[in-house]
């Protein structure tokens, strides 16, 4: 039997797997950032700090990183595309619910436990697509699916916001959830079928063995260390300016506000377009050049002028959105042999921490020092992604698997 050497463009499978992770992009990330948009007005119903609202967003990351390990466990024993399945129907379903929350506390709870059925994507979708694409495609088609994702990270925020400032929050966050499950729908119709994946046996020690494997290589620590601190920064940056510009001298109203959130479209042009200079110069240089750009674009939200703020929040998103494709496809590719799926789940594990644990602690610095103590924090988590990222990933380019 002829060894299944992956998917090509032209190929209907690849289409169809495009396609349908493009849809599940949407069902994953318009849901789980939907609150971000309407976080002041979270605060303000329910008299509560920055920080507290912000919990919104940093609970559902949370519950998303602490479940992509027993995620990428059950993908190894039931299948890729069984598990994104099950985990993308549960969110959305977990997430309609959640709009109807009596309470901050019962939304809050919700809002982890939607997390928690969302790790099912991320845990698996990048280890689906380097087991069902040719090897040569593959940086282009991760680049392809973070574009994917910033679309649906987009529709959840610029929907949650309008229809939030002319009904309520509730409605605005559920508007995105039923949008979720159409989404989720058609990716469980059009995915196509794994073809590369082999069953694991799901023992609790060849998980352990392959968590243990990507946690000592200093490659895969590097990139998680990217994942951690970028992914930290730039949620810090959407969840608390929003609260920057509802204030003088800016005075923006919500759903004005929410269309700051068009900036994600700068991340869906700029993460196919690393993946292909990746190919010609190199991941490192590409990585480097996407951080100093988001150093760029955090400084620029310093002005009092609002379209330099405008300018700086899309130089940041390109930038950002162009070094997490770089990282995660990075991920993947130099994983361990056999320890992919565990690889991806680690690089989202941190990737999700990060916006968790960051994006709340830095809501105490926008109390404590205003807004450029946020924005001074985040330039020194890119610095120092940026100082990890040359000390360990520089003999990386190129570098075959390790057993």
């Amino acid at each position: 039997m002829e060894r299944f050497s992956g998917h090509a463009p032209g190929d209907a499978a690849y289409r169809r797997l495009v396609i349908g992770l493009f849809f599940a992009g949407i069902a994953t990330f318009a849901q789980l950032y939907s609150p971000q948009a309407v976080l002041p007005l979270i605060a303000e119903e329910f008299a509560v700090t920055p920080a507290t609202a912000a919990l919104a967003v940093s609970l559902c990351t949370l519950g998303l990183a602490l479940a992509v390990i027993p995620w990428s466990r059950a993908a190894d024993r039931i299948g890729r595309l069984p598990a994104m399945t099950i985990g993308i129907l549960a969110a959305t379903s977990v997430g309609i619910l959640a709009t109807f929350a009596p309470t901050l506390e019962v939304f809050l709870i919700a809002r982890f436990i939607e997390g928690a059925a969302l790790g099912a994507m991320p845990a698996i979708a990048l280890a689906y697509l380097s087991e069902e694409v040719d090897a040569t495609h593959a940086v282009r088609v991760a680049g392809s699916y973070i574009a994917g994702t910033t679309v649906g990270g987009l529709a959840g925020r610029i929907i949650a916001g309008p229809v939030s400032d002319a009904a309520s929050w509730r409605i605005g966050v559920l508007a995105v959830a039923l949008l979720c499950l159409i989404s989720a729908a058609l990716f469980a119709r059009i995915a196509p079928p794994a073809r590369g994946f082999t069953h694991g046996r799901g023992q609790t020690d060849g998980l352990l063995r392959k968590v243990l494997a990507s946690l000592r290589s200093p490659i895969q620590l590097a990139l998680y260390a990217q994942a951690f601190l970028l992914m930290g920064g730039f949620v810090a940056i959407y969840n608390y300016l929003g609260f920057v510009l509802i204030a003088p001298p800016f005075s923006l109203p919500p759903w004005e506000m929410s269309l700051l959130f068009l900036a994600y479209l700068a991340g869906s042009v700029s993460s196919p377009q690393a993946g292909a200079l990746a190919s010609r110069w190199g991941r490192l240089p590409v990585l480097i050049g996407s951080t100093a750009a988001m150093v760029a674009g955090v400084l620029l939200t310093l002005s009092s002028w609002l379209p330099l703020v405008l300018v700086g929040l899309l130089v940041l998103t390109a930038g950002f959105f162009a070094a997490h494709a770089i990282a995660s496809g990075w991920t993947p590719a130099s994983a361990p042999r056999g320890a992919t799926a565990q690889a991806s789940s680690l690089y989202y594990l941190a990737y999700y921490g990060g916006s968790s644990l960051l994006g709340w602690l830095l809501g105490f610095a926008l109390v404590g020092l205003g807004w450029p103590g946020v924005a001074g924090s985040v330039v020194a988590m890119c610095l120092l992604a940026a100082g990890i990222a040359v000390l360990f990933l520089r003999r990386a380019e190129g570098l075959p698997r390790t057993s």
